[in-house]
């Protein structure tokens, strides 16, 4: 994995160049929800937070999640719509941990990470996406009763 600056989010499919988008992922074969794997994202005091209580440094490349994004509770998106810069996404389900990012990393990250792995989340619309864009929760539209 390569950090990147920027990345073309496509519209229900995912991150031009990244391995689910190709569907060569691990896990590219397993069968999950729709959108699930468009987008990986992860929460920056996540990493902090593994510093401080389990000593563990994992990397923003290491946690193999797309986006890091700081001051946003990610569990709480899900079944939300939200922006990242212009891209509109929809929060999926979470992303726990798994055996397979800790054998690549070598590191004893499973337990320290259990609900706290990230979101999986859906592109709605296509767009770039740039180190530095805000997360934006969309507001639900207001409804007058009939």
């Amino acid at each position: 994995m390569q950090p990147l600056a920027e990345v073309e989010a496509i519209a229900g499919g995912g991150l031009a160049g990244d391995r689910y988008y190709s569907k060569t992922g691990f896990y590219s074969s397993r069968p999950t929800d729709p959108g699930a794997r468009e987008i990986t994202l992860f929460e920056a005091e996540t990493l902090d937070e593994l510093i401080a209580e389990d000593g563990i440094h994992l990397s923003a490349v290491e946690h193999r999640r797309n986006v890091t994004v700081r001051g946003v509770h990610l569990l709480g998106l899900i079944g939300q719509r939200f922006r990242i810069g212009a891209v509109l996404l929809e929060g999926v389900k979470d992303c726990p941990p798994c055996d397979h990012l800790e054998q690549l990393v070598g590191k004893a990250v499973l337990q320290p990470l259990v609900n706290r792995g990230g979101l999986r989340a859906r592109i709605l619309t296509s767009g770039t996406l740039r180190v530095g864009d805000p997360v934006v929760v969309e507001t639900p539209a207001y409804s007058a009763r009939p």
